[in-house]
């Protein structure tokens, strides 16, 4: 949520992809729109530089923090080799500390037995923190269903959720959004002044209102940052405390936790915890590191252990590597396809590079557009904390596209064409002066329109009478 020029002439926020059931998502249509909307993009794209910036900046603050970035890599690679293994150890000692410990194989499981534990409690009203794998699930539109009021605790999701929104960020869930749009969402939800848009102002309003829902809920949720196999334990990071109070003020407990968040060891935490809020905002560590070890006294506690799809995931040698991700958000606050279209544009749980290659392994043929929102510049990678290959990743899916036939039939026409053309370095040089001199004679309206998307937001390079290998002959007489 980016501070706005209340003197600035009012523009509508852009909202997110348009969903058509699984036909594949347009993140371009949906880029188009949010980019057609200067200031909030101005305001995104600065933002999320800036925490780039920041990122760096800490980065440099710290001499071995190439080495922490393969230590967390190493230990995740380690974790994952063994993951059945750890997950055991932790049901483990998570049961001997007075857990009850659940497996969920996918979200409609995970949802199922959050909703049996509430049933079982009589709980009707249910908050919960910051957690992307509830998201993933559905979780909120679930238990709607079933008559349970779900209050989301920290502001960027209280935002979301109000305004009948996706989280556009991992890490900062409204940052796509002006002061002036929270305002107006804030109006209709609470009442408060419209005009009013001082971020300030809008926390007190979100406190105000949000407080009461919190001291009287029936059950609280949080997610889980870090599962701690040998204590059994639950470690989860924020910076407002609202995980502390979903898990402390009612007297049930329910975290969330994907199957890969485990870990093997206490001093493991340590490593993720210098690597996680400097990669995500430039802080040196969030606000609340909480640990979560046992039910609190007079209280209970339930952990639900997560797959809906990550062991499919780890069978695959190319893709398994996502699974390591710590949920930064670093490789969106880099990305310049992410930071100008807005994570709402890609139309899934996980936006920008990293998801490129998480949203596939859900759904194929829905995101199989998705690999082609990137440069593959490659700046993804380098600022990842557990040093995950995504732009290689990315480029793997593109691939697996193609021989899977994903792709839209003028686009897999015009590859094969390239393709053949590229392969045969006689038919290249051949075919290049003749396509150079039509393209010198051809009409504007036959270069730029709806058929050549290259052209759209971009001019076409001038086109040269004279090819690098004509001159290259004529110049040094050589024959290649």
């Amino acid at each position: 949520m980016e501070k706005s020029d209340p003197t600035a002439l009012t523009e509508a926020q852009p909202r997110g992809a348009v969903i058509k059931g699984n036909h594949p998502v347009d993140q371009s249509e949906a880029a188009n729109r949010f980019i057609a909307a200067p200031r909030h993009e101005k305001s995104h794209d600065k933002r999320l530089w800036e925490l780039r910036k920041r990122r760096d900046h800490a980065m440099h603050s710290i001499e071995e923090w190439e080495e922490l970035r393969q230590l967390a890599s190493d230990i995740k690679s380690h974790t994952l080799s063994r993951l059945d293994e750890y997950l055991l150890e932790f049901e483990k000692n998570a049961t001997a500390n007075g857990v009850h410990v659940h497996w969920a194989l996918d979200a409609e499981e995970h949802n199922k037995i959050v909703l049996d534990i509430l049933n079982s409690h009589k709980a009707k009203r249910f908050i919960k923190s910051k957690s992307m794998l509830t998201e993933e699930c559905g979780l909120r539109d679930y238990l709607k269903k079933a008559d349970i009021e779900v209050v989301e605790t920290d502001l960027g999701e209280r935002i979301q959720q109000l305004d009948n929104e996706d989280p556009s960020h991992v890490v900062v869930p409204a940052v796509h959004k002006l002061c002036e749009d929270v305002a107006q969402v804030f109006h209709k939800s609470y009442g408060s002044d419209e005009h009013n848009a001082d971020a300030h102002y809008l926390a007190e309003c979100q406190r105000e209102a949000t407080r009461p829902l919190i001291l009287s809920a029936d059950a609280g949720m949080t997610g889980c940052n870090y599962a701690v196999a040998e204590t059994g334990s639950i470690v989860v990071c924020t910076n407002e405390g609202n995980a502390d109070l979903s898990a402390n003020v009612p007297p049930l407990h329910i975290a969330s936790v994907g199957i890969e968040k485990v870990i093997p060891r206490l001093e493991d935490v340590p490593v993720f915890v210098r690597l996680l809020s400097r990669s995500a905002l430039g802080s040196p560590i969030t606000q609340y590191t909480s640990h979560f070890r046992a039910p609190r006294k007079g209280g209970e506690m339930h952990i639900i252990l997560v797959d809906n799809g990550r062991s499919e995931r780890l069978k695959n040698e190319t893709f398994r590597h996502s699974l390591k991700c710590i949920r930064c958000g670093a490789c969106m606050n880099t990305c310049p396809v992410f930071r100008r279209s807005g994570g709402l544009s890609y139309g899934a749980t996980y936006a920008g590079p990293i998801g490129l290659i998480i949203d596939p392994t859900y759904n194929l043929h829905k995101y199989s557009r998705l690999p082609f929102s990137s440069t593959l510049n490659g700046s993804c990678a380098n600022v990842c904390p557990v040093k995950i290959n995504i732009h290689e990743q990315i480029a793997s899916w593109r691939q697996f596209i193609s021989e899977n036939h994903e792709l839209p039939f003028v686009k897999k026409a015009m590859m094969k064409s390239a393709g053949a053309l590229l392969s045969s370095p006689k038919l290249y040089r051949k075919a290049l002066p003749i396509t150079n001199s039509i393209l010198r004679h051809l009409p504007h309206f036959a270069i730029y329109n709806r058929l050549n998307s290259w052209t759209t937001g971009r001019e076409m390079p001038e086109v040269k009478r004279e090819t690098f290998y004509q001159w290259y002959q004529k110049n040094r007489g050589e024959k290649a």
